[in-house]
């Protein structure tokens, strides 16, 4: 396509012809894009988590507290088959891990709740079970942090005789990182869709 002309004026001045631009694109035959996704978490992404976290460092703490109030340490109720309450104090991790090491399980906790923030509050919209997934973990470690902090160990008292005692903050974060790994799996085996683009040239 030719350079368009310059066009004298009655008066003798040269006019130039308009700078035509679109979007941010200094081409205006070039396409410009239409689609862009917002990764960032919404209100109504920490919305959910928050609500997901409150509910799990409650459940925890109040099943905590009942089973303190009830049972002596290493002290254990039938429940029904293999299962029974058993309290037991961890000052590790989750099913008694690193026990011996409280300080470093405490700072490595408060720097996996920092970090998970973190990830959130720049992914947190990118699959709609984010918010229950990390509420889930982040909840969960934090009701055992709060344990660590206030009491210097963790109350455990599920117990299926087989398997080392855990809490329900243990199986919160066991089921978060299980649906966190489900949800990132499937969006990997999705087709990912092609941007569709504003093309300016054919207008």
């Amino acid at each position: 396509m030719s350079e368009p002309s310059l066009r004298p004026q009655p008066d003798g001045d040269v006019r130039r012809p308009p700078d035509i631009r679109v979007g941010s694109s200094t081409n205006a035959l070039a396409p410009v894009s239409v689609v862009e996704r917002r990764l960032g978490a919404g209100w109504w992404q920490w919305a959910g988590l928050a609500a997901v976290s409150i509910a799990a460092v409650a459940g925890d703490q109040l099943t905590k507290e009942v089973v303190r109030s009830h049972l002596r340490i290493d002290e254990s109720a039938s429940v029904i088959g293999p299962l029974s309450i058993h309290r037991v104090q961890n000052s590790g991790i989750a099913f008694g891990l690193f026990s011996s090491a409280t300080a470093l399980v405490t700072v490595l906790t408060a720097i996996a709740v920092g970090w998970m923030l973190v990830f959130f509050a720049r992914s947190g919209a990118r699959h709609p079970v984010l918010p229950a997934a990390l509420g889930l973990l982040i909840g969960g470690s934090v009701s055992n942090l709060v344990d660590r902090v206030r009491l210097g160990h963790v109350t455990d008292f599920i117990d299926f005789g087989w398997w080392p005692a855990f809490n329900l903050a243990d199986s919160f974060i066991v089921i978060g990182v299980a649906i966190l790994l489900l949800a990132l799996t499937a969006a990997e085996r999705r087709p990912r869709e092609t941007p569709r683009h504003l093309d300016v040239a054919a207008r």
